[in-house]
């Protein structure tokens, strides 16, 4: 009986530690850490909703960066988002952000498109063209606001023609 504890707390503390090994290597690992090689961009947006810390920043699909944070301009009040880019991307000056579902109920993501200019983003500065989130709520009462009121389509006339009597 003796032997058998010891065999039992000898697995435990090998699973324990395979668990650990686990959590570590997923922490390192796991792409939500800090980026020191990227720079930080601004950009202000009528609303985010969905929008969180650590979501991805994509171009084309392609991870390149991470939200890092969201205010309020008290000026404005609208949603001021700073992410951080991979600084060896040189992003065209009139390049444009825009806050994106990941697809019906997935989670939102920031989409940089790169513009044309010749003028590169530089460390501190802000993205000006943007367009906020769409609220599938607010979508979803518009079209059933609009399909009630529409009118009913009348029912065609029926033929004026006797119908012929049966034999």
């Amino acid at each position: 009986m003796k032997d058998r504890s010891a065999v039992e707390v000898l697995t435990g503390a090998g699973v324990l530690l395979v668990a650990g090994l686990f959590l570590y290597y997923a922490v390192a690992h796991g792409g939500r850490g800090a980026q020191p090689e990227g720079m930080n961009l601004t950009a202000q947006f009528d609303r985010i909703d969905g929008l969180v810390n650590g979501a991805d920043v994509r171009i084309a699909g392609v991870k390149v960066g991470s939200v890092v944070a969201s205010a309020i301009d008290p000026q404005s009040f609208n949603a001021v988002v700073t992410m951080r880019v991979d600084r060896s991307l040189r992003l065209p000056g009139d390049s444009s952000a825009e806050i994106t579902s990941d697809g019906l109920l997935g989670g939102k993501y920031l989409s940089i498109v790169p513009g044309g200019a010749d003028r590169i983003l530089a460390d501190g500065a802000r993205i000006t063209e943007t367009q906020g989130s769409v609220s599938l709520e607010g979508l979803l009462g518009r079209f059933i606001f609009s399909a009630t009121q529409i009118s009913p389509v009348a029912p065609p006339a029926e033929s004026a023609a006797p119908a012929s009597p049966p034999r």
